[in-house]
């Protein structure tokens, strides 16, 4: 009778007989551990019919955000400015202040881009300035610091014009560190068109904390 039960209940059976045939084996009564022909404990089903994964267990997503204010500042998020300076030697110096207007903190770090822009398209006058000196350290701005980078204006007027090719300026191009797209930082005032002059109009130092 037991042939027309499900299949994967034969392994009950048999485990069942073993383990009785051990325990007959202790007492000498090999008639005591006969198995019965009655219908088998429905609790040994379940132990057949539920095959457990042996694979990992699949970790839920991360809902932790990536931490924000850490990368670099970028045109949009500073405020840009020409502080006081001095004179000296036929050139005069004026710190670029760099402010975060941001609502996080950024960072900056190398030489700004500058250069001479003039006319309603911007477009530039004589080469960019030069980089003076080493780069610094970074510089971590939190929202309100400021940071400066020192400019070196050399006045044009020390050439002569059909070297210089004077030119009148709007004001001055900046690209931030490490950052492709411009602030523009009003000065108006006189710039040299060649951009094969002896020496340079513009220089600029790194940045550092203002």
């Amino acid at each position: 009778m037991l042939r027309h039960r499900n299949s994967r209940l034969l392994p009950v059976f048999a485990a069942t007989a073993g383990a009785l045939g051990l325990a007959g084996c202790g007492s000498g009564d090999l008639s005591a551990a006969a198995p019965s022909a009655s219908a088998p404990s429905s609790s040994v089903s379940p132990t057949y019919t539920v095959t457990a994964s042996t694979a990992e267990p699949t970790p839920p997503p991360s809902t932790s955000a990536a931490p924000t204010g850490t990368g670099l500042c970028t045109a949009k998020d500073v405020k840009l400015a020409l502080g006081e300076g001095d004179a000296a030697a036929g050139s005069f110096y004026r710190p670029l202040l760099i402010t975060n207007a941001d609502a996080e903190p950024c960072t900056v770090q190398g030489f700004p881009g500058v250069s001479y822009v003039a006319g309603e398209d911007g477009h530039q006058v004589g080469e960019a300035a030069y980089r003076s000196g080493t780069k610094g350290d970074q510089v971590r701005l939190n929202p309100g610091d400021t940071a400066a980078a020192v400019i070196q204006f050399v006045n044009v007027h020390n050439y002569p014009d059909d070297l210089c090719r004077p030119t009148p300026v709007r004001g001055l191009r900046i690209y931030l560190p490490q950052e492709t797209d411009a602030n523009f930082v009003p000065m108006p005032g006189t710039g040299c068109a060649n951009p094969d002059l002896p020496g340079n109009q513009l220089a600029v130092k790194t940045v550092h904390p203002a």
